[in-house]
């Protein structure tokens, strides 16, 4: 059997510095992946503390049973953080968690194990989804989606401004046979697109989109923030990684809207504490810095934005 593929948490230190403001509370941390962040949790928590893990991915929650499984701190979920209430609620701490952390997108072990269908540089089954016991595959939607929705997906989610041209060639070739591996896909997007970029694979904005759709990811992210906002008690922090510029938009302008309050029409003389701010936004966003990147090029993207709760 192959080692498991190493994978580098990004911005360590940082995200769990901002985060453990209680060595005895409850923390979740909604994307396990392989444990870099709750492992250093754990370090940081007394015996009163608890650690919920959460991930959709089976090898996963392998991992995190393996390796953490022994700890009575801890305990791992399968599925996706958008159960965040449903999970918090079921251990009756509803408003007493110290701290929710997200670090989004995927896993260096999910794009480097060909056989998950992440990468559109190893072949391997065109597959995509962070479960893959569950719902639908790329293959599967690229085979009966229509071009309208291929096109608006590469659009939305990839921000790839040759969508149209894309899935008019996915529509053309899957007309000749199906689309079932990575490389094919990738060959085919890469024909399509007119304009290469330097140092960036041609499919990189598509195979980003179909992922993102595939797995639900923005969906997930919004409705997890407005839970986590409920869940967390006052004085909690929210800390969230973020690796390109959907997610982060959307986490920015929800911390702004809670740590601005509620709308009220312009000229209305109301005093701050009014306008009921359920946030406070706790430093500037952090990036990796330069060493980071060196070691781990793929931090170069992260952005992590923490909020506290304040009401």
């Amino acid at each position: 059997m192959s080692e498991r593929p190493q994978h580098e948490t990004v911005l360590l230190e940082a995200a769990v510095a901002a985060l453990l403001v209680n060595d005895t509370g409850f923390y979740v941390d909604g994307t396990f992946g392989r444990g870099g962040h709750s492992r250093r949790i754990l370090q940081g928590l007394q015996p009163q503390g608890r650690l919920l893990a959460i991930d959709k991915d089976p090898e996963a929650i392998r991992v995190a049973r393996a390796e953490l499984g022994a700890d009575a701190r801890f305990e791992v979920v399968q599925g996706s953080f958008s159960r965040l209430a449903e999970l918090v609620a079921a251990a009756g701490l509803t408003g007493k968690v110290s701290g929710v952390l997200l670090d989004l997108g995927v896993s260096s072990p999910q794009l480097d194990e060909a056989q998950r269908g992440f990468s559109f540089s190893q072949d391997g089954p065109l597959d995509m989804r962070m479960n893959p016991e569950e719902g639908q595959s790329a293959a599967q939607w690229l085979a009966f989606a229509s071009e309208q929705e291929i096109a608006d997906v590469i659009y939305r989610y990839g921000e790839e401004r040759f969508s149209r041209r894309m899935a008019r060639a996915v529509v053309e070739q899957r007309k000749l046979q199906p689309i079932a591996t990575t490389l094919q896909l990738a060959e085919i997007i890469k024909q399509a697109n007119p304009a290469w970029e330097k140092h960036k694979h041609p499919a990189t904005r598509a195979f980003q989109g179909i992922r993102i759709h595939i797995n639900r990811e923005l969906e997930d992210l919004q409705s997890v923030l407005q839970q986590a906002l409920d869940v967390l008690c006052v004085g909690g922090r929210l800390v969230v990684i973020s690796f390109h510029s959907l997610e982060d938009r959307i986490v920015k302008q929800f911390i702004s809207k809670q740590a601005k309050g509620d709308d009220y029409p312009a000229g209305v003389p109301v005093q701050y504490a009014d306008l009921n701010p359920r946030l406070k936004k706790i430093g500037k966003p952090v990036k990796a810095d330069d060493e980071e990147v060196s070691l781990n090029p793929r931090s170069r993207s992260a952005i992590m934005r923490v909020a506290e709760k304040i009401s």
